[in-house]
């Protein structure tokens, strides 16, 4: 049997990566970023464990939204990736193109079947929906940018029998984290 694999998801930085989420993303074993990055100076600050570090383009991440020097980098993210997990496969995209207000989670449960979790971003809010297969999650924003209560992110521990997620906000100026956790069987 495998050790279980931690990963840190972040998702809309716009250019901006909340320090405690950092500490976050360094002891988790990969780490996830589902897109407006807006700056390839996030993924390099972005240091789990392994150094593995999966991102995908957002809706402002595109060549005029970068520094002109990363215009190269950021043609090379994918829109969608995948990352196989002890236990299933993880499907990681922005979500915008599934609705720009309210990406819907039975479109990307559709989109992704053969997923045991899709991460998105877009909104910038914080949601687990683990009520049905896949899960669905966003991990809220990482960064300065229309927090909506503080910069949060979320770290799944995933092992063959479980995967159990742990979600935290920041307050905007304090060293403060709520914690909860959701887990399946």
């Amino acid at each position: 049997m495998h050790k279980p694999v931690t990963v840190a998801i972040i998702s809309d930085t716009h250019a901006s990566l909340h320090e405690e989420i950092k500490a976050i993303i360094r002891q988790c074993d990969i780490a996830i970023h589902a897109g407006d990055i807006c700056d390839a100076d996030i993924l390099d600050a972005m240091q789990p464990k392994t150094g593995q570090v999966i991102a995908v383009t957002g809706n402002n991440d595109h060549e005029r939204g970068w520094p002109a020097h990363q215009a190269q980098r950021v043609k090379q993210l994918p829109a969608v990736a995948a990352l196989d997990l002890p236990g299933g496969v993880v499907k990681i995209e922005h979500g915008h193109v599934h609705d720009m207000n309210r990406p819907d989670h039975q479109d990307l449960r559709d989109a992704h079947p053969e997923a045991r979790l899709v991460v998105y971003g877009h909104t910038h809010r914080k949601v687990i929906d683990d009520y049905a297969q896949p899960w669905v999650v966003n991990p809220g924003a990482a960064g300065a940018t229309r927090t909506r209560g503080g910069p949060s992110c979320l770290v799944l521990t995933a092992s063959e029998t479980l995967w159990k997620i742990d979600s935290y906000r920041f307050a905007d100026k304090l060293d403060q984290a709520t914690s909860t956790a959701a887990s399946v069987a």
